[in-house]
Parts: structure tokens; sequence; C-alpha cells
């Protein structure tokens, strides 16, 4: 058994910060200049900021934000069907919630604004009411599949009432301002050619294709007086063909600025497909700030302030936005919800301590996925009512022993040590994180590994003891007294039940390395995620030619859109062939290779395939033994109280008096899962430890 330990480190306080220099925006004066800009995390309810929705926020104001944006599509009509939990702003209640919200984020010392929007073609047809869709033009929106009608002039007479009804309920809310979306949704739909193929007084030429936003903006402006802030987020340039160029934006920026727009929200790029959306908000391994250069150029131009976020998620790159002038506001938005509490970090000189966002775009993909924005390493992030960022000190300290050194047992032991428990972390192999370190290994993924990295540093500065190469038997446990064990012992590899088993091999071989067929190489999915997308590419850059299968109607459908785009680039450039609705029934050695049969679900239906090679990735099998020998020496024989659990009170099941220890399981060593729910699992159990 190796033992290492590691002293905690400190950095000083950074003094005249410019990251942390007062900013005024009109007569709005910010404490700093870090920014949650708007996005839409779908906490409300019934379309509503209830109390969720606002201690997201206040959290964020907590932690030294200095404008936080709400709201993200915020829409101003009934009509306007919300197609990512968006808030309802036309309805009575939502005044003086967003007063409460207001009130509470203003206690915390910062600003907040909403951004306003009516969606446009940007919905579905089949959301809400089921009203149709309406843009500039009968268009297709790709993404959310809506077939639009071309607004008629009584349409944008009553969208033009509710942007300015909407305008004045948010200043008598009591916000800081509004920013209006002109990127993707209905204002812009009318200023950029790729949308609008009208021939009308609102189509064709510059003047006609703005006359009817910079008609809305006026009467905004005119209805919420001089004062009130009111902004704007665009696209600089669309990089589409037929879409708003940079030279045509420059002077919508102008006009917006002559007609009452205050900031601008610089974006580049478009939303219309998951490689552009993949493209405007860029996610892991993708470079960092790859719009910064260009939002510097375009500040330059620009008569206003201007703001700008597209994988801004450290300090160093916002510290030298800032510095160098390329903007006058730094939007970190996940790298806000990854640590609502990095201003402050940034103040106090613990950016050691800031947790890092990796870009993993749960956030954006869990809206669609889960319902709501969730990080893939802060379990906290949208569950602040129930599990609160800050964790609090344990009344009775304990000794806790943790088995495993994956995601979910570095954040057990991160968590109890947090509370102040002794706790001595085991793990088996030579190196901490478990399946994320293998999935590090993907290119397209090589960032999750600062999610173990983090860990790591918190729990050397915590002073956890960690244990390599510690392959733990019952017995070595009984040599300290623990009053709780944990086991995160993670899984390994499903192998196929079907004839000819032996023959296949998983994903895990292809990712480390192990396994480099070449020739003909059927992946075979039956999970659904990152894992055999991961294989694939790894595969198919080494020569293979390779054929996707899957039981499913579709390909990956965990895999989130702003990562997907990259993946399926990648399978389109190396030829790899998808097959969907086959089941894999067998596998048989013959003279050419491997006889793979397959069958489709319901159906009397097989055919087969001479391949050189089967790799599949079927999720993972708990690896149990240690937690099931364990069972009979503990107090609650390893059983949780699911109620306890969500409602945050301690475990007190007991099944065994003489039981030494209190016994529970967490992560992929109860189910296979995936990353956040590991976190997730030694968050609720370990804050009530």
């Amino acid at each position: 058994m190796s033992t290492t330990t590691a002293a905690t480190g400190h950095n000083h306080p950074t003094t005249n910060d410019p990251l942390l220099s007062p900013f005024v925006l009109k007569e709005l004066t910010l404490r700093n200049r870090i920014v949650s800009t708007s996005h839409e995390p779908a906490y409300s309810e019934n379309g509503l900021p209830t109390e969720r929705y606002r201690e997201y926020h206040r959290i964020k104001a907590r932690g030294g934000v200095g404008l936080t944006m709400i709201g993200g599509s915020a829409v101003v009509s009934r009509d306007s069907a919300p197609a990512f939990g968006n808030l309802q702003l036309w309805k009575d209640e939502a005044e003086p919630l967003l007063h409460a919200l207001a009130d509470d984020v203003h206690a915390e010392g910062a600003a907040v604004m909403i951004q306003v929007s009516h969606l446009g073609h940007r919905t579905s047809n089949y959301a809400d009411q089921w009203l149709p869709a309406v843009s500039a033009s009968d268009v297709r929106e790709p993404a959310h599949r809506a077939f639009a009608k071309a607004a008629e002039q009584w349409d944008l007479a009553r969208i033009q009432d509710d942007f300015v009804a909407t305008a004045q309920m948010c200043r008598s809310a009591g916000l800081d301002g509004i920013e209006l979306m002109l990127y993707g949704q209905f204002l812009d739909s009318f200023w950029t050619p790729y949308w609008n193929h009208r021939h009308d007084e609102y189509g064709e030429s510059y003047e006609n294709r703005m006359r009817y936003p910079l008609r809305v903006i006026r009467a905004i402006r005119e209805a919420v007086g001089p004062d009130f802030i009111v902004g704007a987020r665009m696209s600089f340039d669309e990089e589409r063909k037929g879409g708003l160029e940079t030279p045509e934006a420059l002077q919508i920026a102008t006009d917006i600025t002559e007609a009452g727009i205050d900031f601008i929200s610089l974006i580049k790029g478009n939303l219309g497909t998951d490689a552009d959306l993949a493209r405007a908000i860029p996610p892991m391994a993708t470079p960092s700030a790859p719009h910064l250069e260009f939002a510097g150029q375009i500040k330059q131009k620009l008569s206003i302030p201007v703001m700008h976020a597209a994988r801004i998620a450290d300090v160093q790159t916002a510290r030298h936005a800032i510095a160098d002038g390329l903007l006058d506001l730094v939007g970190m938005t996940r790298a806000l919800m990854a640590d609502p509490d990095l201003p402050t970090k940034i103040a106090t000189g613990r950016t050691d301590q800031i947790r890092p966002c990796v870009g993993a775009s749960m956030c954006i993909d869990g809206i669609y996925q889960s319902g709501a924005a969730y990080c893939i390493h802060n379990p906290s992030t949208g569950r602040e009512l129930e599990l609160p960022h800050a964790i609090s000190p344990a009344l009775q300290l304990k000794q806790v022993a943790v088995v495993g050194g994956g995601p979910a047992g570095l954040e057990a032991a991160r968590v109890l040590a947090e509370r102040g428990h002794r706790v001595k972390l085991f793990e088996a192999s030579d190196s901490l994180g478990g399946q994320l370190a293998l999935a590090s290994l993907s290119p397209r993924r090589r960032d999750l590994r600062g999610i173990v990295d983090w860990r790591v540093g918190e729990l050397q500065r915590l002073g956890v003891e960690v244990c390599l190469n510690s392959y733990v038997e019952p017995d070595d446990l009984q040599a300290d007294a623990w009053d709780v064990v944990i086991i995160a012992t993670g899984g390994l590899p499903r192998e196929p039940e079907i004839p000819g088993a032996g023959l296949v091999r998983d994903t895990w071989d292809v990712l480390g390395g192990a396994y480099r067929p070449k020739g003909r190489v059927i992946v075979y999915d039956d999970h659904g995620g990152n894992q055999a997308l991961d294989a694939v590419e790894a595969l198919a850059a080494r020569g293979a030619e390779v054929e996707l299968i899957t039981p499913e109607r579709s390909v990956s459908p965990d895999v989130g859109s702003l990562t997907a785009a990259g993946y399926f680039h990648a399978l389109a450039r190396h030829s790899v062939r998808i097959t969907v609705l086959r089941r894999l029934l067998s596998v048989a050695r013959d003279d050419s290779g491997l006889n793979v049969e397959l069958g489709m679900d319901g159906f009397d239906f097989t055919e087969t395939r001479s391949v050189d090679a089967v790799v599949t990735e079927l999720g993972t099998r708990p690896v149990a033994d240690l937690y099931e020998d364990l069972l009979g020496t503990s107090m609650n024989a390893g059983a949780m109280d699911p109620v306890a659990l969500l409602d945050g009170h301690a475990q007190d099941l007991i099944r065994n008096r003489t039981g030494a220890f209190q016994l529970f399981r967490i992560g992929d060593a109860v189910a296979s899962r995936n990353v956040h729910s590991a976190m997730l699992d030694a968050g609720r159990l370990c804050r009530t430890i």
C-alpha cells in the first residue's frame, strides 16, 4: 500500500485586478467586469421565475458576479411557444416574481437584467398551445423543426405591443435593464437575408429589412424612457452562405445604437444547426475563447460598451480580455455554473480553488435531455435549494473510508473532508480518475481531465489521505475503526449475452490502446453515450473500415448536440457506415474472420456481416464484490433510505445492531450511469454524514 498526501496551496490576493474593476453602464455601476450572460437554465415553474430560479441567480450574486442576466429568450408573446423552458413574461404573475428576484440579487450587491424575445421560427409547432411559429418568411427551422408562417401586418403590430409592454413591466419589476435577443429569433429574422425572403416593405433592401426591428427598438426606448438600460445580443458574422456578414452587421449596430441600444452582447456565428451551434457556443476540446480576437476588433468600431461570452472559462483569458481592451465586460456564464464563487475566489486569492468549467455542455444539452441545465461536475447547480453550494460542517466528526478513486469516490472524499470528517481514500490502480481518466484519452473529451485534477487538488488542500495501488479486501478495513465505509468501485464493461461473446472486445480496450484491429470492424452500441463514438473515431483514424450499429432508431441519443456535431463530421470524413434498428444476436469465427448475425426487435428478420472484429459498448456492470462481502458486518446491511437522502436527512437505518459501520455504495458501483449521476450520488449522501 502506498500513501500520498500533499500540503495546502494558497494564492495571494490579486491587487488592481482589471477583472475586479468597476464599470459604469449608463447610470448603473457594476462592481466588476464579470458577467453571467443571458441563458435559459429551464428552472422555471409554469414559465415563471419561482424560488428555484431565484435562488440560482441569488447564489451567483452572492458569489460576487457584477451582473447576472436572466431569462435567456424570455418570451414576450403568448403565441411564442417556449422551446426550452423559457420564462413567459406575458403572464401577469411574472412581475412580482421578477421583483423578488431583483431584490434578492441587489441585496447581494449585483445587478440583474433580463433577455426578452419572441422566439419566432426557433421553436416547435407542437409545443405549448400548438400555434404556428412565425418568422419574417415562411421558413423551416432545423433545430426545433418548426415550419413558420410569414408574419402578417397584424402579427407585427401585436408583437411590437408585446415587446413594449414587457419592457415596461421589467422596469416596473426593478430590473436594471433588458437585453433584446437579436440572434436567431424573430426580430433579427427581418434584418438577416438568410431568413428574410420578403418582397414587401420589410424585405430585399437593407432599409426595408431594418424597418421593423428599428421600429420595435424605438418604441421600446420611448416606452421605458432614456434612463433604463436596453441592450442587444447580436451576431456580427453569421458564418453561413447568404447570412449576415460583418460590414452590414456593423451598420446594423450603428443604427440600433441610434435607435436606443445601450450595449452589445457580441456573437460570432448562428444557431441554425448543431454544427453552427457548436461553433457559436464552443464545447470541450475546442480552443479557448475562439471569438475573442474578433470581438476585440468589432469593439474598436462601436461606440457603446461590448460584452462577449464564448468559452472564456479561465481567469487568465478573462483578465486578458479586459486588460487589453478587447471587451468592456466578460461573459463567464458556464464557468459561473461550474463555480458561482469564481469572482470571490479571485478577489480573495483562491483562484487555485475555482472549480473549472470543462466545456462538457451538459448545461446546454441537459435542457433537452433532462429538462434542465446541469453542470457535469457541480451537482448543486440548479439544485441550490436542496443541495447548497456551501457545504456545512458536520456536528459529529467520523472516520470514513472511501473505496474507489473515480468521480464518485473523489467527490465523496471531497465533500466528507469539507464537512470535517477524517477521510481515507483507497484506489486499486496507480492513479485517480477511473472511467473519467479513460474517457479523457479521447481527443474530443480530453478536457474531462479537469474534473479529476480539480478534485485531486482539493483532496490535497483538505488533507485527505490517498492510498494508491491499494486493492482493498474486507479484512483490510477492519484494521481501523471506521464509522462509515463508502463503496465507489465503479463498474467494468458489460459483456454481451450472446453466442460467441468471447470473440468480442469492448470500447475500453480500444480507447486504452490495448486493442487496435484493422480491416472491417463493427462497433455495436447499446448504450447511447459518447463511448461508442469515441471508439469509432479512434478505430477509423487508425485505418479500420467501421460500421456503427445500434438497436435503437437513432445513433447516440444521449450525446448532446454541441458535441455530437464534431463526432458526426468525423464519421462522415472517415466514411463510417451507420446502421440503426439492428440487434447483435451472435458472433462466430469462420474462414473469412467473424460472422455476425443481426436481428430487428419485434420482427422475424435477420442478416449477417462478415467482419474482422467486433467491439461492443453496453455500459458497465457494478464492481460490487467488496460491497457484498461487507454487508453482513455493517450496521445497515447496505440499506439506504431514499426519502431521507432526497430530504437531506441522515441515514439512520439499522439492520444489524452488532455491525461496526454504516455501508453505502455510490456511482457505477450501483448501476451504469453517467459522471453527473456519480457526483450527485456522492453529494447527496455525504452531506448527510
